[in-house]
């Protein structure tokens, strides 16, 4: 992998990171709330899976696979 691919990769990986730290904050204040809105809170934590699969995928592109 090039140095820039990596640079980008691990660039994205950061926005990632903290967007994923930014929604877990967010949903634990629409827990806290006393009259949460359910479909948000729903919406809120399937965009966080989905930020968490693409985090995945990104560490997995930026470390390889050492075959013991």
């Amino acid at each position: 992998m090039a140095d820039q691919d990596e640079r980008e990769l691990q660039a994205e990986l950061a926005r990632l990171q903290q967007e994923h730290r930014d929604l877990d904050a967010a949903i634990d204040a629409l827990h806290q709330s006393p009259a949460p809105d359910l479909l948000r809170l729903q919406r809120l934590k399937k965009r966080k899976l989905s930020l968490r699969d693409r985090i995945a995928f990104i560490e997995d592109q930026i470390t390889p696979d050492i075959i013991a």
